[in-house]
């Protein structure tokens, strides 16, 4: 302003004011932070014109001062009207020195924050890490069972997800959360929030084969195969999907903001205390996992995308019963009970005192077993196709669900994929009756009908019924 006279920056992208007096361009009286109280007072008040406000600042070192040149700060002078005595000069300069004090601070954290800023961001694996370590997979002590399901599930995602039942503390979330580690990578539209499929049609979106259909070229990410929570208090909205307020807000416009079923799919969806879950989102889920694709109609948005995921379920039974046809949905069962060897009780404990003191230790000790589990089910995915399973054994399978009064033939299918997958994951390529007998009990087990007065476990049940057919 004419005022206060030209305003410059000084190394740091910061506004200040320079104050010379009329027709003097080439001497600085004051060089005051644009914004700051005393460069107020100056705007404010009348100019000095004595030279005591730049002695004032030369006395106590002014750093700011000496930095700014009258060449390259200043512009054209300042009018400085008549009048004012030497006083104020010097009251004002003392501020903008105190001023300059602080700032001189400045630059140190400010340096340290760009440094932080320019630093190269971490990976979303070491941000998960540093977030919440995972224990890793192959530490677990016993429950072969759980984690076997789980696997098989990793495999081939079509046998359906699995559902883990059990007492309290024996381990259901840790080994489901830690398989991630073991989840490989699939190829994906990089652009597309669906986690669309490249290749596979039947994993597209609607809007990814509109671009496949008129050739356009999708571009191709590398994606490690996600898993999402479900957590119980999550509303239909945000697991469906809804409105993109922020759009309609600031742009005007109608678009549809996914839920966790997109991001789920292609992945593995989880669900903590299932049996706890409200029925609305068991409706949801029960709607998503029979087509594979989840339709939003509401607030004049149609939007129909793929959600084909891996429902895996954990529970107490004791804290309430599952509804039957969510229940039925789970393609296997795995029943957990407490360990009872005090030894593998007191191993189990030793790991959990190891990973708490040190998670990343305890994770690098289990990393080459963990990566050789992975490699083993990348194979076991990649020859899944050319395993065969002879007519013989499905037909015996087919005889054991008969047998077990199973209701649907979802039992058959189930067992039949079970099987070829733990074959896969065993390196063979053809199915044999050991491979059923290691998953006929997991896909049945709770699709028989229940009888109150029968005190006989369903699994002992279905390994009967397998005897008799198998190993007649």
């Amino acid at each position: 302003s004419s005022r206060s006279g030209s305003r410059c920056l000084d190394p740091r992208p910061r506004p200040f004011f320079v104050l010379c007096p009329a027709g003097m361009s080439n001497q600085v009286l004051a060089v005051l932070p644009y914004g700051d109280a005393a460069s107020a007072a100056f705007v404010a008040s009348p100019m000095p014109r004595a030279a005591s406000a730049v002695q004032g600042l030369a006395a106590h070192g002014s750093a700011t001062a000496a930095s700014v040149t009258a060449a390259s700060a200043l512009q054209r002078p300042g009018v400085w009207s008549s009048g004012s005595g030497v006083a104020v000069g010097l009251a004002l300069s003392l501020a903008a020195v105190r001023r300059a004090r602080r700032s001189n601070r400045r630059p140190a954290t400010a340096v340290a924050m760009r440094a932080v800023a320019e630093k190269e961001p971490a990976t979303a694996t070491e941000q998960a890490e540093e977030a919440r370590p995972v224990f890793p997979f192959a530490a677990i002590v016993g429950q072969s069972e759980m984690k076997l399901a789980l696997i098989l599930n990793v495999i081939d995602p079509k046998i359906g997800g699995v559902m883990i039942l059990g007492d309290r503390g024996t381990g259901k979330t840790t080994t489901i959360r830690a398989l991630v580690d073991l989840l490989p990578e699939i190829e994906t539209v990089a652009d597309d929030p669906y986690n669309s499929s490249p290749t596979e049609f039947d994993n597209m979106s609607d809007e990814v084969r509109n671009r496949k259909a008129g050739n356009e070229e999708l571009p191709i990410a590398l994606k490690k195969v996600p898993m999402i929570d479900l957590p119980l208090g999550a509303t239909e909205d945000r697991v469906c999907g809804t409105i993109d307020i922020e759009k309609a807000l600031t742009q005007g416009k109608k678009a549809f903001e996914p839920g966790l079923l997109a991001r789920a799919n292609r992945g593995i969806l989880y669900v903590d205390e299932v049996n706890l879950l409200d029925d609305h989102l068991v409706d949801v889920l029960l709607d998503s996992a029979a087509g594979g694709w989840n339709t939003v109609e509401r607030e004049g948005i149609s939007v129909r995308h793929p959600a084909k995921f891996i429902l895996v379920g954990s529970g107490n039974p004791e804290e309430g019963e599952l509804r039957p046809q969510l229940l039925d949905r789970f393609g296997m069962h795995a029943m957990i009970r407490t360990e009872r060897d005090p030894e593998l009780r007191v191993q189990i404990v030793e790991g959990c005192q190891q990973f708490a003191d040190d998670p990343k230790g305890y994770r690098a000790q289990y990393a080459g077993d963990n990566q050789e589990f992975a490699n083993q089910i990348i194979v076991a995915r990649s020859k899944l196709n050319s395993v065969t399973i002879s007519p013989e054994i499905r037909r015996r399978i087919s005889e054991v669900c008969s047998d077990l009064n199973v209701d649907g033939l979802r039992g058959d299918i189930v067992t039949n994929r079970a099987a070829r997958a733990f074959c896969a994951f065993d390196g063979r390529t053809e199915v044999t009756d050991e491979d059923v007998k290691k998953v006929v009990t997991l896909c049945l087990r709770h699709r028989l009908r229940k009888d109150v007065l029968d005190t006989m476990d369903n699994g002992d049940k279905v390994m009967k019924a397998y005897e008799a057919a198998f190993e007649e």
